[in-house]
């Protein structure tokens, strides 16, 4: 089968030391216009066992492999990465559908999280403990240490598939675990090419390929991964209804969750209005709105309302819509029909439930066009729940401090921001937003690869990051020892 991309990897799929069959392959469709990409092997729950066996055979190999090796791993990975960043930016455009802007971005980002693990390789250590404060330890030695907590399982969603599956390996390599990774079955084409780039780069340094592996298939490959008692930990990033019931099935297996969220901008009355408008129009709509924290709620102080939406309305004009391969699109097709119509039929909900279409709301060309909605009731899904489309919904409240209450009324809570001017409102925002980060006079949607990211409520539990992964994804070991036994103290206290 011939498509738009010929597939830079051996056949099949990458399980234990070599590329296995797969019992059978599916096709991935370039979704701006549906042409074939190229045909995919998909997995069975079968083979997913199998990894994890071989993952779980290598638990002390990976443990006990030497810092600089597994530095060398990535650094190297890295590279081999950076040097082909190109033919990475176009398979990602042809498999998501996704503009060539924001994939350029993702590699991007998923170079620094590959470099920042590698260095974090160096920072795993531990910390002598003061045990005499209590006189039974007088005489003892106390320290701990990290060790690598098992075999990882991560998995990862259709919108960034490179950079999500980055962000589970690099940390699990770093911390000293095999890792098997599933990718979402839309999207599994530039995470099977970063694989192979890994276990080759594995093995120049003399590691075993089969550290990192890779399955593919639906619902039941995903069960059989999370579910398999020889898992140390499942890092996931997806919905909140799938990681939810992952974390029930998995239990008491440790669950990492990056959830959905419908990020909150508010625009405060002092904001700098041309700012925040930019930053509504720059963090809605990027990738399509396809990103977990993009602006989708907009609250405004009603003193400012009528000028921000003048403002707004003449950014709009900014976004570009069509072939996502080229530079200047911001805003294409979604990653399929399904997603495209339950966008469309929120919006469509929300304005026959009282909202007011501002712009968009349609779907031309098979694309859902860049949509502002004002006043959307509280009960709709385009306010309450997460869109993941190019949709912003905007509200006007009489202050702040009603503003802070309203982001925070919703179930979710991973990313929100605050346009001010003011010092108090900012450390006020910082203080009373109850998500996992607080961004002021910038998107909701900034985040570094290098600091700690993750939600709380139905956006998740745990952390991402290089840095705070491997905290994840290693367990502390105390170590106490007595130097020696002669003369010891009579007890002085219950230990």
């Amino acid at each position: 089968m011939t498509g738009l991309h010929t597939l830079a990897h051996p056949a099949g799929l990458p399980i234990g030391e070599a590329w296995v069959p797969a019992p059978t392959t599916a096709s991935v469709h370039f979704p701006y216009n549906g042409e074939l990409v190229a045909a995919t092997p998909v997995g069975s729950s079968e083979l997913a066992s199998q990894a994890i066996s071989y993952a779980a055979g290598l638990r002390e190999r990976a443990a006990s492999l030497p810092s600089h090796v597994r530095r060398a791993a990535l650094t190297e990975t890295a590279r081999a990465v950076a040097v082909q960043r190109e033919d990475f930016e176009l398979l990602l455009v042809l498999e998501t559908g996704k503009p060539l802007v924001d994939c350029r971005v993702e590699v991007d980002r998923t170079l620094l999280t590959l470099t920042t693990a590698a260095e974090e390789v160096a920072r795993l250590h531990g910390e002598t403990v003061p045990l005499d404060l209590l006189p039974s330890g007088e005489g003892l030695l106390g320290f701990w240490v990290r060790r690598p907590i098992g075999v990882v399982v991560g998995i990862a969603g259709y919108n960034y598939p490179l950079l999500l599956a980055s962000h589970k390996l690099a940390p699990a390599l770093a911390a000293g675990c095999p890792v098997v990774i599933k990718p979402a079955p839309q999207t599994p084409l530039a995470t099977l090419w970063l694989v192979h780039l890994v276990r080759e780069a594995l093995a120049a340094v003399g590691a075993p390929r089969g550290l990192v592996q890779l399955v593919t298939g639906g619902a039941d490959v995903g069960v059989a991964l999370t579910t398999d008692a020889r898992v140390g930990a499942v890092s996931f990033t997806g919905s909140a209804a799938v990681g939810h019931q992952i974390a029930k099935d998995a239990a008491p297996t440790k669950v990492l969750l990056e959830l959905g969220s419908n990020s909150a901008l508010v625009v405060a009355e002092d904001a700098d209005l041309d700012a925040a408008a930019s930053a509504v129009v720059r963090g809605g709509y990027y990738a399509s709105g396809q990103a977990c924290i993009s602006v989708q709620r907009v609250v405004v102080v009603q003193d400012v309302r009528e000028a921000f939406l003048t403002a707004l309305a003449a950014r709009m004009a900014e976004v570009v819509v069509g072939d996502p391969r080229s530079p200047e699109t911001r805003v294409s097709a979604l990653i399929d029909e399904r997603s495209t119509e339950r966008v469309r039929s929120w919006v469509e909900t929300a304005v026959a439930a009282g909202a007011t279409l501002v712009t968009g709301g349609d779907v031309r060309e098979g694309v859902m066009q860049p949509t502002v909605l004002l006043d959307v009731p509280d009960g709709q899904l385009a306010w309450d729940e997460e869109v993941f489309g190019p949709v912003v919904a905007v509200r006007s409240v009489a202050s702040v401090d009603e503003a802070i209450e309203v982001v925070n009324r919703s179930r979710y809570g991973l990313h929100a921001s605050v346009f001010t001017a003011s010092l108090e409102t900012a450390f006020r925002a910082i203080d009373r937003i109850e998500t996992g980060g607080v961004v002021v006079n910038e998107v909701p949607g900034f985040r570094s690869d290098v600091m700690p990211y993750g939600g709380v409520k139905d956006s998740g539990v745990g952390r991402e990051g290089p840095r705070f992964a491997i905290e994840e994804l290693t367990v502390t070991r105390m170590a106490i020892i007595r130097p020696t036994t002669a003369s010891q103290p009579e007890p002085r206290s219950p230990s």
